[in-house]
């Protein structure tokens, strides 16, 4: 997470991640969520929070949720079923219900079929958000196994050399499990940014930087700039001459894994639709797990242990710098902005649902309304 992101420390309110994950969890349950999916909403959103995630955490993606759930296009206790099965797939029906909880769900499903085949992959369609895609991978790792998450989810982006957005943020995470090291977590956006990030930093008051955004006409925009009333999303790489064709290309194929193989349309006309895809490799079934992890280390190791480019302090590797944070989170509270805490003060007290939120006074200058 770039800084531009982040609420400045001189205002932010540190919360235990505990209480707001109860909090959460409160405000899912009062808005007709079983316990269990009520619990893996609240997980998914403090996991984002807790690894600095801010963009996939309570502070811009909460109201969407409450909001869906209040008004009934979301389903707060979905039957997932499945519509179609194979030893090792399966396509998996949401229900309308929040991604949140049904991407859980479907890992799970990935997940149980890795075991008895060695590979498991499941497809979602009639479902919503997902949240954090790291998340979800993230739940094979207790499994021994390698865990794929990805989700076809908005239409911002236009092709390469094109102006008309026919693609999402479509995010891709990668969980690997290790012995010793901080587990590798791969999470990205095939744009050059998710699109939350992008709103964040406007409200923040910062500017975008170069290479995020695009013209309504598609011209790339190379220079940090104040976000225009109208853009586009570039693709990972913003040019072509470094690279846009390679993100471009990895959203097809989220939007072919996502969209079409679970038996969609392509999504042109649907853009609010959202589709996903998971995956669970098990690791003995292709060598020792013991030795897996070894090596993983080993190679983990050398990245991070690696001699720093100029001016540079060290080197990482993915899922490293979210896993520091996410221990200095748990110790000193999670930072949000106090427009957050004070949303989620009054959104329990209108709900019934008790917590242990500080108080914090709103700030109408900086509202995080609904993006």
């Amino acid at each position: 997470m770039y800084d531009c992101y982040r609420v400045p420390e001189d205002i932010a309110v540190r919360v235990d991640a505990q209480a707001m994950r109860a909090t959460v969890f409160g405000i899912f349950r009062a808005l007709g969520a079983p316990a269990e999916d009520a619990g893996h909403c609240a997980d998914c959103l403090i996991y984002a929070d807790l690894r600095g995630i801010e963009s996939h955490g309570i502070s811009n993606m909460m109201r969407w949720y409450v909001k869906g759930l209040k008004d009934g296009r979301l389903n707060p206790a979905p039957q997932c079923s499945i519509v179609r099965e194979a030893p090792g797939a399966a396509t998996l029906d949401g229900d309308k219900g929040v991604g949140l909880a049904v991407g859980p769900r479907a890992m799970q499903l990935a997940i149980d079929k890795a075991k008895q085949t060695g590979m498991g992959a499941v497809s979602v369609t009639n479902s919503w958000h997902v949240g954090a895609v790291g998340y979800h991978a993230s739940l094979a790792l207790e499994h021994d196994m390698i865990g794929f998450a990805m989700t076809a989810a908005g239409i911002y982006t236009p092709p390469t050399f094109g102006a008309k957005p026919l693609l999402g943020t479509n995010p891709i995470a990668v969980a690997v499990p290790t012995a010793d090291e901080a587990p590798f977590v791969y999470d990205a956006s095939t744009t050059s940014v998710a699109m939350n990030k992008v709103v964040l930093t406007q409200k923040h008051g910062q500017q975008v930087p170069a290479g995020w955004i695009a013209e309504m006409d598609g011209t790339p925009i190379m220079e940090p700039s104040n976000l225009p009333e109208e853009f586009l999303l570039l693709p990972l790489g913003a040019t072509r001459e470094i690279g846009s064709h390679k993100g471009y290309g990895l959203s097809v194929v989220v939007e072919i894994l996502g969209t079409m193989l679970s038996g969609n349309a392509p999504r042109f006309e649907n853009p609010h639709d959202y589709f996903h895809h998971f995956m669970a490799y098990r690791i003995d079934a292709f060598t020792d797990v013991a030795a897996f992890k070894t090596n993983v280390d080993s190679y983990l190791r050398a990245l991070r242990e690696s001699p720093p480019a100029p001016g540079h302090d060290r080197v990482y590797y993915a899922g490293l710098p979210e896993h520091e944070r996410k221990q200095d989170n748990l110790a000193r509270g999670i930072p949000y902005h106090p427009d957050v805490v004070a949303w989620h003060r009054e959104t329990a007290e209108e709900l019934g649902v008790e917590h242990e939120l500080p108080p914090a006074p709103r700030n109408e200058s900086e509202s995080f309304d609904e993006a």
